[in-house]
């Protein structure tokens, strides 16, 4: 909804919105795909666990199983902070009637950016790989770094008055 926001509003600004349409169609199929990978560490965590082999390959299915989990929506950071992004390049050129769209877009953004890092968090607590969640933990926070900047900026050009 924040990307289809931005893009109505780029359209009346006269920019092109085709870079946001991008990021949408692929926050779209990451929202699906972040359903499908919960549901992925649920079947894992249902595997028998009677025999020590059958407790290692569960244990090894729920490890792959979360770090897919994590990997999505870590993606969804990526398209969240590229949207922001965008939005920060659109804010100074939108119209005025459009600004109130800007502003809820922004929000929206954010409130999905937020979201999936708590997913991103909280998964990484439960993985055994360290490097990766070092990686990981990495990543967020230079997303979370870029993210605040870009809303900052837009909110501060998106001001009236």
């Amino acid at each position: 909804m924040g990307t289809a926001l931005l893009m109505k509003a780029a359209s009346i600004a006269g920019v092109s919105p085709d870079a946001l349409a991008g990021v949408e169609a692929r926050l779209v199929a990451a929202i699906d795909a972040d359903a499908s990978a919960y549901q992925a560490v649920m079947t894992a965590r249902k595997q028998p666990r009677d025999t020590e082999a059958e407790r290692a390959g569960r244990t090894a299915a729920i490890q792959q199983a979360l770090r897919h989990a994590t990997d999505v929506p870590l993606t969804i950071l990526r398209l969240s902070a590229e949207a922001l992004t965008e939005a920060r390049t659109l804010a100074p050129r939108v119209h005025r009637s459009t600004v109130a769209d800007v502003t809820v877009a922004v929000m929206l953004l954010r409130a999905g950016f937020e979201g999936a890092r708590a997913t991103v968090v909280a998964n990484l607590g439960a993985l055994t790989d360290a490097a990766h969640t070092t990686a990981v933990k990495g990543e967020c926070i230079r997303l979370s770094e870029e993210a605040v900047s870009c809303l900052n900026e837009a909110e501060r050009l998106l001001r009236v008055g």
